[in-house]
């Protein structure tokens, strides 16, 4: 049941990782330089809450999985999903900084060219979701059939 659990938060973070690429950024660079900021603001302060809770929800849930089951593919699907938070610090957090110290007042053509890499850069998030959130039918020796997350025991 945890490693259920784990799985189902996995795929609330990547669809809401996934969502922000194919829907909210794309219609985000429809705006205005003003319009886009004052969007993007709001917008990822209240993904960064949702998403770095899943995060650790999903590791914390798989982690429980390999230790319940000894299957190390629980473990390694725990530390993909975990893989968003040194992923999110280490390379979008200079470009969220300086987006998130704009003000609405100063912002320009500029601000557009950071929002615009910071949507390739949130794409990691996205494969990093979604490649936690695969679960993969397979069989165990017992015949039975699980899904997992990367293959990892249910």
């Amino acid at each position: 049941m945890v490693g259920l659990l784990a799985l189902v938060m996995a795929a609330v973070f990547a669809a809401a990782a996934i969502y922000i690429n194919v829907a909210e950024q794309p219609a985000r660079l429809q705006l205005d330089d003003r319009a886009l900021l004052a969007e993007w603001k709001p917008a990822y302060k209240r993904g960064l809450a949702m998403q770095a809770s899943l995060a650790i929800l999903s590791a914390c849930l798989g982690f429980a999985a390999w230790w319940t089951s000894g299957d190390p593919l629980w473990l390694i699907g725990s530390g993909i999903i975990f893989a968003n938070w040194p992923y999110t610090l280490l390379v979008m957090m200079p470009v969220n900084r300086r987006l998130d110290a704009t003000s609405s007042h100063e912002s320009s053509a500029e601000t557009r060219r950071f929002v615009i890499p910071w949507g390739v850069l949130h794409a990691g998030r996205s494969l990093l979701g979604a490649v936690a959130a695969g679960g993969v039918p397979r069989r165990r020796r017992n015949g039975r059939l699980i899904v997992s997350i990367i293959g990892a025991a249910s």
